[in-house]
């Protein structure tokens, strides 16, 4: 009873920090972003040495005031998102998408889409990932993606609820193989998020040059449902709700030419685009989670440093 209490409590404070955004100006929202960037990277200096690692890791070539300006700029993305989501149900509607959003490739991607084959989606902790799935389910395409349960059961059914509105689904992360099957058999499209650390036991690939763990699931939905794959993004440029949203590369597991039919290479390919997507605007990147995690095999290690080495 008492965890009840507290579950709810904390459910009922979500519910409403979230009323009081939506009847706020973005205009506010957003330089109440500026604000609590300032107060949580330069006050409060939560996460530092975790940011501070990271960036130093993935663009060494800055320096120290550069990677402090990344940091900040990613506290007011990190804030002005959750705005941005909170608002994007009120804002954007079927008649309006085009004022806030810029599809690139739309032939390319209606063509996927409508191809009656399965879709697999991959994006990362990067610019309005939610908005990506909104909108699929605005134009009509459902989209089905696997996340973790929270632990308070109020928020994850309010948090589910609030998106299968707009036609995103959520699968349990564990238990849902069969589910997941099913949906790649109906032509169904799965969303995944491809920048999550899966330890020692996943598939370890160079990302901005060291060696980082990835699951080895989401290749093997692509290669072994046969699913046209597409690593998407959805960008911020300039105000508020204002996107640059599309596929950075399509790739076919049925097609003649396809030479990715590996785990390693699949899933080194994926994310070889996320790199380069992230590098396009670091600041709208999560640098606050630990993407390199554990360590790798000296075998990995070395693999990854001479093919640095070649291509330098």
């Amino acid at each position: 009873m008492p965890r009840q209490i507290a579950d709810f409590t904390v459910y009922i404070f979500v519910r409403s920090v979230i009323a009081i955004v939506q009847a706020i100006p973005l205009s506010t929202c957003e330089a109440g972003a500026e604000l609590l960037a300032t107060f949580f990277s330069r006050v409060l200096q939560l996460r530092r040495q975790v940011i501070e690692g990271n960036l130093q890791q993935a663009f060494p070539q800055l320096t120290h005031r550069q990677r402090q300006v990344i940091a900040w700029q990613m506290w007011r993305h990190l804030f002005l998102m959750a705005a941005e989501i909170a608002h994007t149900p009120r804002k954007i509607h079927r008649t309006n998408w085009k004022e806030h959003s810029n599809i690139l490739q739309v032939e390319n991607f209606v063509r996927t889409l409508t191809s009656g084959r399965p879709l697999v989606l991959i994006s990362a902790h990067f610019g309005n990932f939610e908005l990506g799935g909104y909108l699929m389910g605005l134009f009509g395409f459902p989209t089905y993606t696997v996340a973790r349960k929270l632990d308070n059961r109020y928020l994850d059914r309010w948090i589910n609820d609030f998106r299968g509105r707009t036609g995103q689904f959520m699968l349990p992360k564990e238990g849902s193989g069969d589910q997941i099957a099913k949906l790649l058999r109906h032509g169904g499209i799965l969303t995944l998020l491809g920048d999550q650390s899966a330890g020692r036991k996943g598939c370890w690939v160079d990302f901005f040059g060291q060696a980082a763990s990835t699951h080895k699931a989401v290749a093997v939905f692509s290669l072994g449902s046969g699913a046209p794959t597409m690593v998407s993004y959805a960008r911020r440029m300039g105000k508020p709700l204002h996107y640059e949203v599309g596929p950075w590369e399509i790739i076919d597991p049925l097609a003649e030419d396809f030479q990715l039919s590996t785990i390693p290479l699949f899933a080194q390919w994926y994310t070889s685009c996320l790199e380069k997507i992230i590098a396009k605007s670091p600041e709208q990147y999560w640098w606050l989670h630990r993407r390199w995690k554990g360590k790798p095999p000296a075998r990995v290690v070395q693999r990854i440093a001479e093919k640095r080495q070649q291509a330098a």
